[in-house]
């Protein structure tokens, strides 16, 4: 049986800027594709051209000249730039309802549009973010791993959210192999990379200089190493951070395995900053989002780029054609 191709793209928060990056990606990509239809409120794209649908296969024709709604209503009218509680309920529901489509093969993947992590928590959504739910709703049994990526790189923070300090506190051998693990089988399973090639980022500035900067690179990050080299990954490391992504060295790797978020993040949002991709990798579906948030200061002003979105649904449609096809031999 033929996979999906159509992807399911929550509304994320319906004061922010999803609603209007949504439309210009449905306008820029209509042409050729991927077809993607929207888990969300009609409301929100008042005057846009919209096909109205009941089933996820029903969107392929509809999409070059309409964007395709399952229509799932908000409590309360949204606003741009002004958040309302009373709207939180749907965001979620929104978030499940494309799970449970890519779960069921009715959908190709799932990307999600951003969501205001403050509004939800407050109506008493109990994960941190995304990632976290997903991993609730779609997991394998490992702890779901985040992947940013745009053309030329991809990493992988191995301790995400949290203070400096506390991550060089809370980092273990043990996290880094798992995770190191989990992205080998999705650059196989879904970039279609037969022999995944990984690095592996010191902590300490120089990877530690032979532990006169500390010896965590000696005694947590080079044992992870060695154990990813003994389950067969082609793996380097502790290397210099501020060496890891020249043009060069970024030939030489498929993906980095940073120790905390700004050793990752940085160098991603500085190579591309409006289309770089976030990925949830560990899931038993295909999900990736736009590499930014809400952006309520912007929201409704036709000043946001649609950019991230438009990799993010690029990039879902490759991997959900890589899984369809077995990934890597």
């Amino acid at each position: 049986m033929k996979a999906p191709s159509t992807l399911a793209l929550t509304m994320g928060e319906p004061a922010g800027i999803g609603p209007e990056i949504t439309l210009a990606a449905w306008r820029a990509v209509r042409a050729a594709g991927p077809v993607f239809l929207l888990v969300g409120d009609p409301a929100l794209l008042p005057g846009a051209p919209l096909a109205i649908i009941e089933r996820p296969d029903q969107a392929a024709e509809a999409f070059p000249h309409a964007l395709p709604v399952l229509p799932l209503p908000l409590a309360a009218p949204a606003t741009p730039g002004k958040l309302d509680p009373r709207n939180a309920p749907a965001v979620i529901a929104a978030i499940e309802q494309a799970v449970a489509l890519a779960k069921a093969g009715r959908a190709g993947g799932v990307v999600t549009n951003p969501i205001q992590k403050s509004v939800l928590t407050a109506a008493g959504f109990p994960h941190p973010g995304h990632t976290e739910f997903l991993g609730e709703l779609a997991g394998t049994g490992v702890p779901p791993v985040m992947m940013l990526a745009c053309p030329g790189l991809r990493v992988v923070p191995v301790t995400i959210h949290m203070s400096l300090k506390r991550a060089a506190a809370e980092l273990t051998t043990r996290t880094i192999v798992t995770q190191g693990l989990v992205v080998a089988e999705a650059l196989r399973r879904d970039f279609g990379i037969a022999a995944p090639r990984l690095v592996v980022a010191g902590l300490n500035p120089h990877a530690g200089e032979d532990g006169t900067m500390g010896r965590e690179d000696i005694e947590i990050v080079a044992p992870a190493v060695a154990a990813l080299r003994e389950a067969g990954i082609a793996a380097r490391g502790p290397l210099p951070a501020d060496t890891l992504f020249t043009p060069r060295a970024r030939a030489t790797y498929d993906c980095a395995l940073c120790m905390y978020h700004d050793q990752a993040l940085i160098p991603v949002k500085t190579l591309d900053m409006d289309g770089g991709v976030n990925v949830t990798l560990g899931l038993s579906i295909v999900r990736t989002s736009p590499d930014h948030g809400t952006a309520l200061d912007i929201a409704g002003k036709g000043l946001a780029d649609p950019g991230s979105l438009i990799a993010a649904l690029r990039m879902a449609a490759d991997m959900a054609r890589h899984r369809a096809e077995g990934g890597a031999a």
